[in-house]
């Protein structure tokens, strides 16, 4: 891989962080607090996949990752209060958490190939 942008791993948390950013409810919009939350958090996986790439050493990207993985993990978390608040419906709710549950192994598999090489 040349670029972040080439792992699967980022090009999956992209399409979350953008499906995130496409909530529509209305009642959400108005919640600031946590419509802030939930999109930093997102925005929060994608930048330190990057940031762990560009550092250069397996050991900085391994902790990144590592940030990264602590982040899907409270998406997840926000989306089990914003599935109780009728923020966004069973549906979506299911298919994003399902995403988060993906990109979280995904990033353990490659913690692990990391520490493994190294």
């Amino acid at each position: 891989m040349k670029t972040f942008e080439d792992l699967p791993v980022y090009q999956k948390a992209k399409d979350l962080c953008i499906n995130i950013y496409k909530f529509e409810n209305e009642i959400y919009r108005k919640d600031f607090g946590f419509k802030d939350q939930i999109q930093r958090a997102s925005i929060s996986v994608l930048n330190n996949i990057a940031e762990g790439f560009e550092r250069g050493s397996d050991k900085d990207f391994i902790k990144f990752l590592y940030y990264s993985k602590g982040s899907v993990g409270e998406i997840r978390s926000l989306l089990n209060i914003a599935v109780e608040l009728n923020y966004i419906d069973k549906n979506n709710y299911e298919l994003l958490k399902k995403n988060c549950i993906d990109i979280s192994q995904q990033l353990a598999n490659f913690i692990k190939y990391l520490s493994e090489k190294s």
